[in-house]
């Protein structure tokens, strides 16, 4: 079913027992927001209304809504804490920040249970290749060149998926209602030192000429946030912090793209320099 559709939500909210939510439903491609802002807009928030409102109906006891580190907008040397003040700078972030107000407004207005998580970017085994990792992992296993948009100096957290799973279950069990937690990492990478860690690993090279070799810049984004630093202390003090290494987890993912990368449909279009789709339905309107 979809977010998107009131009659079938409230529907499972009625036939299933239903007691807690985690909402990661959300169309998140960056890239493709800019050219598909009015679909964004409506899964991301008027589909994150109708969720949380049947949510609210069926009394459930904890709806856990996963935002993402971008709603702070880019920072080259602030570090972002949950109350830091929302500047999202392109409309995948927007709309991500606008359906927070809603989730955090059934708090305000009728206590009922909300928890807000905004966490570092994510990667690991299973990640549709669209994704910056899994993508140049997937172009460099076919001998292709890992495009990179502008400078490449953009800098990024990233967090592996069992560790992102760890704080999801920590925020179930003691995440407080009506409270917002970052999920950070400390580890961050530009995506031109991204490009020659995995260059090096797949192609086993330590030449910087070979490395540029296996990169190719393309246009940039209309817009693309240098860093997204957070502060994580809120969630390290109710006991999570990430636990597997760079090295550990960068290899795992390495392994499982070789032998499952195919398994995805249309996963060859998902490694153009952006996005190749169908158009997306139009939204109905007078």
């Amino acid at each position: 079913g979809d977010i998107c559709e009131p009659d079938f939500i409230k529907q499972l909210f009625k036939t299933e027992k239903i007691d807690i939510v985690l909402h990661f439903a959300a169309q998140t491609h960056v890239d493709l927001s800019f050219w598909h802002a009015l679909e964004f807009a409506n899964v991301n928030v008027y589909g994150t209304h109708v969720l949380v409102a049947a949510a609210h109906e069926a009394s459930v006891e904890k709806f856990v809504y996963v935002s993402t580190d971008e709603v702070y907008g880019g920072s080259t040397d602030e570090e972002f804490d949950e109350s830091s003040p929302k500047r999202p700078t392109n409309p995948y972030a927007s709309s991500k920040a606008a359906a927070e107000c809603f989730v955090q407004s059934y708090w305000e207005k009728y206590q009922f249970p909300v928890v807000i998580t905004r966490s570092s970017n994510v990667y690991g085994p299973h990640q549709y290749p669209e994704k910056v990792i899994p993508k140049f992992i997937s172009l460099l296993q076919q001998n292709r060149k890992c495009c990179i948009h502008g400078s490449g100096l953009q800098r990024r957290n990233f967090l592996y998926a069992a560790d992102v799973v760890e704080a999801f279950l920590t925020v179930l069990k003691e995440g407080k209602p009506g409270e917002i937690y970052n999920i950070g990492t400390n580890f961050e990478m530009s995506i031109a030192q991204l490009a020659k860690e995995l260059i090096h690993l797949i192609k086993k090279t330590n030449s910087e000429s070979e490395m540029e070799h296996w990169m190719d810049y393309v246009k940039d984004r209309p817009t693309n946030d240098l860093r997204y630093p957070m502060n994580s202390e809120k969630m390290h003090n109710l006991g999570w912090r990430p636990k597997v290494p760079w090295k550990e987890g960068i290899k795992k993912t390495i392994e499982w793209y070789k032998e499952n990368f195919h398994n995805w449909k249309n996963s060859e279009k998902a490694l153009e320099p952006f996005p190749v789709t169908e158009p997306f339905a139009q939204l109905s309107g007078p």
